[in-house]
């Protein structure tokens, strides 16, 4: 398989990637181009801007989550019908998941996929020093392929074609495109991060902007080249998984509150025989009809805790459902929701379905932010004692617990130290501030929807 693919990198967080890559898949689409965009790491916000770019949704690529023999495969599934593939790197090109190796970063994502990288760079406040720093990414690691350069908040095209010429001199890499300071295209941010696009109204005007900038200031048929030059990969589709019997439905939380979801978490569901059928815990009173699984993703349930507070008929019916049994899975926001209350900073207490025994606190820092790699501590809803998965943790809350509960998992710490105890399980709740990714170990998904087959098959033996 040969489909055209770029991969924008940045030489560290803030320096415009989101801006640039929705930027060109929205100019590459107008074009008429079937863009498929990507993420790269284990980012939910960044998504939601390059799917209303796109008019296709975005996926996610991580080699630390997901094994990296089958990040290929995953790409080319997902690539199926579309022309051409736009990938937003995570944090600075050669950042991942240790100081001295490739794992987890943009780096290894562009060699596993042989994929030109487009470098961009904040220069407000550089012209010739530019260049070095574009020298330095490129002879980093040589198997890494800078195809070209986007310069951004310059102020103005004379700065521009100063930096572009040391640049293109000194370092040897074209620049093919700059953006300039502009209020106007600063997507807004808040504690996790750039606020979701699926709070966002008046999102068109925005990306009109951007779309315009780029059509202006980018050379898009250089790019369009550069993005031909990616390597051919290997034909090699991930099987899809037998589905056996009928299709057992899983109750999704999906609205604003709760939206940070892996595609491929839910697509290996389906594959294995789900149904996925969204609510609204926010809206809803009950819960999809015929339910036989629950799944509450993240997303910021902080934000709208008032009015998930005032929803007492949703909170009560997932009480019923969770005491009949039903398989319940939640992370991150999912957990804080199950939780018994959410108390916000400056001490406002709302309280939530209360399944979980503890409270939650925010707080105005990341907590155990980053990848882990978790290991059950005894057989729960997805696991047996002693599996391993993999996911990340992105969170501003604590849990207070007044009691001693029995957790989920036991996460050892990454550079020495005592392991911790995380999450919650208890019969057929799992809850934690883990986001797993079920291609790290996909038996865990497979017991999900089987426990949620059986779940079904015993409700209808007891009518």
């Amino acid at each position: 398989m040969k489909i055209p693919r770029l991969l924008i990198a940045g030489t560290h967080s803030g320096v415009g990637k989101t801006t640039v890559t929705a930027g060109l898949i929205r100019a590459f689409t107008r074009q008429g181009l079937r863009v498929q965009p990507f993420k790269a790491g284990p980012d939910y916000i960044d998504p939601g801007y390059h799917s209303e770019a796109a008019g296709r949704l975005c996926r996610n690529l991580d080699s630390w989550l997901i094994p990296p023999r089958r990040l290929p495969e995953l790409f080319q599934r997902s690539c199926r019908g579309a022309d051409l593939a736009v990938i937003e790197g995570v944090m600075g090109l050669y950042d991942g998941a240790t100081a001295t190796g490739d794992a987890g970063s943009t780096a290894e994502l562009a060699k596993l996929l042989d994929c030109p990288v487009l470098l961009v760079l904040d220069a407000s406040a550089v012209s010739r020093s530019a260049a070095a720093v574009v020298r330095g990414f490129r002879d980093m690691d040589r198997k890494v392929r800078i195809a070209g350069c986007i310069v951004n908040r310059l102020s103005g095209p004379g700065h521009y074609r100063l930096v572009k010429e040391g640049i293109e001199r000194l370092a040897g890499v074209p620049v093919v495109g700059w953006l300039p300071k502009d209020p106007k295209i600063h997507l807004p941010e808040r504690h996790l991060g750039l606020v979701p696009a699926i709070e966002r109204t008046g999102l068109s005007p925005l990306m009109k902007r951007i779309e315009r900038l780029v059509v202006e200031n980018f050379d898009l048929p250089a790019i369009r080249r550069i993005a031909a030059k990616a390597g051919p990969l290997k034909d090699r589709f991930v099987a899809d998984a037998p589905r056996n019997g009928k299709k057992v439905p899983i109750a999704l939380a999906r609205d604003e509150a709760f939206h940070f979801y892996y595609p491929e978490n839910l697509e290996l569901l389906e594959d294995l025989g789900a149904e996925i059928v969204p609510f609204s815990p926010l809206k809803d009173r009950r819960l999809p009809r015929g339910a036989a699984a629950l799944y509450l993703g993240g997303g910021f349930p902080e934000i709208f805790a008032p009015q998930l507070a005032r929803n007492l008929l949703m909170k009560e019916e997932i009480r019923r459902a969770v005491a009949s049994g039903l398989p319940t899975y939640a992370e991150c926001g999912g957990l804080m929701y199950l939780a018994r209350s959410i108390s916000a900073v400056g001490g406002r207490r709302y309280p939530m379905a209360g399944l979980v025994p503890a409270d939650v606190r925010m707080t105005d820092r990341l907590q155990n932010f980053g990848y882990q790699e978790v290991r059950s501590k005894g057989t729960n809803l997805l696991a047996r004692a002693g599996e391993k998965a993999r996911g990340h943790e992105f969170h501003h809350s604590t849990l207070e617990r007044r009691a001693a509960v029995r957790p989920a998992y036991e996460i050892r710490a990454r550079r020495g130290g005592a392991a911790r105890l995380e999450g919650y399980a208890d019969g057929s709740l799992l809850a934690s501030y883990v986001h797993l990714h079920f291609w790290s170990q996909p038996r865990w998904a497979e017991r999900f929807v089987q426990s949620a087959r059986f779940y079904i098959n015993r409700q209808s033996d007891e009518k």
